[in-house]
């Protein structure tokens, strides 16, 4: 299984659609959910900050995970974006082979 959900988060709601769009559009990512209203305590050159946020959970394979990687980083304002990759360790088949085929280059 070559899956992997990638978790990212951004400052609005236009910026994170913006950037759903653009890997998604590019094959990056066979799909990009936007969840807004993310509330974020982090630390952050020395203090603690609190932010709203907007949440992207990518679906995307292995084989494009470091395309997807750069293109985020490329497009993000942040100076140190999050970017999180994670593999399931189970999903349905069909699920994850959509996946696959969405992210065929």
């Amino acid at each position: 299984m070559s899956a992997l959900i990638v978790f990212s988060t951004f400052p609005d709601a236009e910026t994170a659609r913006a950037i759903a769009r653009s890997v998604v559009e590019e094959q990056l990512a066979a799909c990009a959910n936007v969840l807004p209203g993310v509330e974020s305590i982090y630390r952050w050159k020395g203090a603690i900050e609190t932010s709203g946020e907007v949440m992207i959970i990518f679906k995307t394979t292995g084989e494009r995970y470091p395309g997807l990687e750069a293109r985020i980083k490329k497009l993000h304002p942040y100076e140190v974006p999050e970017i999180v990759a994670l593999h399931p360790s189970a999903g349905l088949p069909a699920y994850l082979r959509w996946v696959e085929e969405s992210c065929a280059s």
